[in-house]
């Protein structure tokens, strides 16, 4: 279908509608943030260990956040997202805290040919694979910019999660990979009530296809660990049940919410 093959153009202007909202958003919290509050959480900083002299590409950084939180922790980060509005949002914010972190601009796919450098860590999170149709091309590019031996962190929303409807009332969507999803809301996650639309394309992924995929490309599974709440405020229906910890209320702890994966890129298999 049309909206299918011009994908990667509405989910770029989708992220690009959504720049200005999520900058002024509380759940960015971008004076915080500014005035040296780290994004990252426990989730992910306790499988990224220190990251001190480390080089880390991170893929579909958005605005840029997680990736100058990563720079303040001593390592040497590269950011990569499709939004030109959110990568010009990235360098704005980084030159005004006179911090070192790079962005690139660019599709995922099409990485290769805009940057040729090798890494210690490759990192990616939260609500960042559902934009991408195939997961194969997806880890055949994070094992070609991952140095020998060097490392995979995935963090991400469960696809339980995806299969309900917005406000967990119903089953509505396969948990499995059946094509393409388009759907058009008013809001956005950051700030569901404020006063935007956007189309966007996405897939539904499983666990399998994500193991698989990252197995057929060389990567070794470390670890895989999966968790009963979500670190953001994203979804309807939450409550906060601990600190920074948010669950589907009538649901409680019976779905899984979060997953995140660690995995090495076997010299054996190198695909560089």
């Amino acid at each position: 279908m049309d909206a299918e093959l011009n994908y990667i153009e509405i989910n770029r202007k989708s992220w690009d509608n959504r720049v200005d909202t999520h900058l002024k958003s509380a759940f960015y919290n971008l004076d915080k943030f500014v005035n040296g509050e780290s994004s990252l959480n426990d989730i992910e900083l306790n499988l990224l260990g220190k990251v001190k002299g480390k080089k880390i590409l991170h893929l579909q950084c958005h605005f840029g956040q997680d990736t100058i939180s990563l720079g303040r922790m001593g390592a040497s980060v590269t950011g990569v997202d499709l939004s030109e509005k959110a990568i010009q949002s990235a360098k704005q914010i980084v030159k005004d805290i006179n911090s070192q972190e790079k962005f690139i601009c660019c599709n995922v796919y099409d990485l290769p040919n805009f940057l040729d450098e090798k890494f210690d860590i490759v990192y990616t999170s939260y609500g960042t694979i559902g934009w991408l149709p195939d997961l194969n091309k997806w880890a055949e590019i994070i094992s070609m910019f991952l140095n020998p031996n060097g490392r995979f962190v995935f963090v991400e929303f469960h696809p339980v999660v995806w299969m309900f409807d917005d406000n967990f009332q119903k089953v509505s969507y396969r948990y499995f990979n059946t094509g393409a999803i388009i759907e058009t809301e008013n809001g956005t996650y950051a700030d569901k009530k404020a006063d935007i639309t956007q189309t966007s394309v996405t897939w539904n992924h499983s666990i399998a296809e994500v193991l698989n995929s990252l197995i057929k490309n060389g990567l070794e599974i470390k670890s895989f660990d999966e968790f009963d709440y979500s670190p953001y405020d994203c979804f309807n229906k939450t409550i906060e049940f601990e600190p920074g910890k948010y669950r589907i209320d009538h649901l409680d702890n019976k779905i899984p919410m979060v997953y995140a994966i660690v995995a090495i890129k076997n010299v054996g298999r190198s695909l560089a």
